[in-house]
C-alpha cells in the first residue's frame, strides 16, 4: 500500500538553498517537508566559501553561531596564480549594517558539516525529512501536486500546493524541473579535494588560472584546505590522452586534472608541498552556469535549479541562500491558489535577476577569459600590473552586497 503524505510545501534537495527554504517557511507557520537522495554527512563538490554579507541571513536561520564556532579563518585577501604568476590584493569588507553582529570577512566552512547544520535546525523547526529518498515523479492533482518518491521498493506519494526544485542543476532526471544532458565538448566539470597541512596563508583565497578551467582556494574549517576547480570536458580528455594507451585506462579524471593543477600553478604546488590528503578528489557535472525560471509548469526553483554563476567568483553558496530567502519571503505573503502562486513566481524571478544577474554575466566573462588559452596570459599580466583588479572582481561578484531585508 502506498503512503500518502500531505503537506504546504515540498522541497526537493536538502542543499543550502532547499533546507533554507523550508527551515524559513517552516518558522512562518507552513508545513514543509525536504526530500533528499543522499545520507549525510556528504562531501560536494564545492568551493565552500560564504560571504561575510551573508552572516545576518545564518543568523536568521538560528545557525549562525554553529556556522561560527566551525567555520575557518577569516578570509581577507583575494589571490592570483597562474603558472609562476603569484598576486594578491586586499578583500573587501561587507558593508556596514550587513550583518547585526559586524562580521565583516567571508570564511569557507565544509559542505559535510553545512548542511548537517541547515538540515538539523529545518528539523528542529518541524520539518518532516525523507531521507534517503529520490524523487521520481510530479504529477498534477486538482490545485496541488503529487510527489513519487522511492526508498528502495517502497513508495511514497507526497502531496502540497508548492513544490520547490533545491536539487542542482549537474544531474539530468526524470523531473520536469530537471535539465536534459548535453554532451559538448566545451561543457565544464567540476572537481574538489581537502588536505591538510597546507602552508597557503590562512587569510588568502587565490583564484586558480590554468589551461582549459580555472579553480580557487581557501582554508576551511578544522585546518583543512578545500580546493575546487572546473575544466573543459575536450581539456580533460587531451589531459587522459598524453598520459598515452598504457596508463589512460587507470588514470582516473581527479588523478588527470589534480597533475594538471600542480603542474600548471607553483601557487598550489608550494601550498601542497607538506600537505596530506583528507579523502579522496570528487568530481561531478557538467556544470550549468545560466539564468533559468524561477517558476514554470507550477514549480519554484531556488539554488543552481533557479540559475548559477560560474564558480570563478565563489558566489554558489551566497546565491543558494539569498535565492532562497526570496522564495520563502515571496510565498509566505502569497494569497493562496495558483494565480497567487504564478504572481509570487513573478515577483521571485524579477528580484533573482535584480540581485544576480550582474555577477552571473560578470562571471561568464571572465571564466570565458579564463579557460582560453590564448587571453588567459593577458589576464595574468593585468592583475600582476594592476593587483588592485582583484578587489574591484570581488566587489563585483556580490561579496560586499547585502541581502534584501538585511539592511
Amino acid at each position: 500500500m502506498t503512503r500518502l503524505s500531505t503537506h504546504d510545501a515540498i522541497v526537493i534537495g536538502a542543499g543550502p538553498a532547499g533546507t533554507s527554504v523550508a527551515l524559513t517557511l517552516a518558522r512562518r507557520g507552513w508545513a514543509v517537508a525536504i526530500v533528499e537522495k543522499s545520507v549525510f554527512p556528504r562531501r560536494k563538490v564545492c568551493g565552500e566559501y560564504i560571504s561575510a554579507s551573508n552572516l545576518a541571513l545564518l543568523d536568521q536561520l538560528e545557525i549562525g553561531d554553529a556556522w561560527r564556532a566551525n567555520a575557518g579563518p577569516e578570509i581577507r585577501r583575494v589571490g592570483f596564480f597562474s603558472g609562476d604568476a603569484s598576486v594578491e590584493a586586499p578583500m573587501p569588507p561587507a558593508k556596514d549594517g550587513s550583518c547585526e553582529k559586524k562580521d565583516g570577512f567571508g570564511r569557507a566552512l565544509g559542505r559535510d558539516i553545512l548542511d548537517c547544520l541547515l538540515l538539523q535546525a529545518a528539523q528542529s523547526a518541524g520539518v518532516e525529512i525523507f531521507q534517503p529518498c529520490r524523487a521520481v515523479a510530479i504529477d498534477p492533482d486538482g490545485e496541488a501536486q503529487l510527489v513519487r518518491i522511492q526508498t528502495g521498493n517502497e513508495t511514497t506519494m507526497l502531496r502540497a500546493p508548492v513544490i520547490v526544485a533545491a536539487h542542482g542543476s549537474w544531474e539530468a532526471g526524470p523531473l520536469p524541473s530537471q535539465l536534459g544532458k548535453t554532451n559538448r565538448p566545451s561543457d565544464l566539470f567540476g572537481f574538489k579535494a581537502h588536505f591538510t597541512g597546507s602552508s597557503l596563508a590562512p587569510d588568502l583565497m587565490p583564484l586558480l588560472v590554468f589551461p582549459g578551467g580555472y579553480g580557487g582556494m581557501v582554508s576551511a574549517d578544522h585546518g583543512r584546505l578545500s580546493i575546487s576547480c572546473c575544466i573543459r570536458r575536450d581539456m580533460l580528455a587531451q589531459l587522459r590522452k598524453q598520459a598515452g594507451p598504457r596508463h589512460q585506462s587507470h588514470l582516473s579524471a581527479a588523478e588527470a586534472v589534480s597533475r594538471h593543477l600542480m603542474e600548471s600553478c607553483r601557487g598550489v604546488t608550494d601550498a601542497l608541498e607538506s600537505a596530506a590528503a583528507d579523502g579522496p578528489w570528487l568530481a561531478a557535472g557538467p556544470i550549468r552556469p545560466g539564468i533559468r525560471s524561477c517558476y514554470e509548469r507550477d514549480i519554484f526553483r531556488v539554488g543552481n535549479a533557479a540559475g548559477e554563476s560560474h564558480p570563478v567568483i565563489a558566489e554558489g553558496i551566497s546565491m543558494a541562500l539569498q535565492s532562497s530567502w526570496l522564495l520563502a519571503c515571496e510565498l509566505s505573503c502569497a494569497p493562496s491558489g495558483r494565480a497567487g502562486r504564478e504572481a509570487a513566481g513573478r515577483r521571485c524571478e524579477a528580484a533573482w535577476k535584480s540581485l544576480f544577474s550582474t555577477r552571473v554575466y560578470a562571471a561568464a566573462a571572465l571564466a570565458g577569459i579564463a579557460v582560453n588559452p590564448s587571453s588567459a596570459p593577458l589576464m595574468a599580466a593585468i592583475i600582476r600590473n594592476l593587483p588592485q583588479a582583484l578587489t574591484w572582481g570581488a566587489q563585483l561578484s556580490g561579496k560586499t552586497k547585502p541581502v534584501p531585508g538585511f539592511v
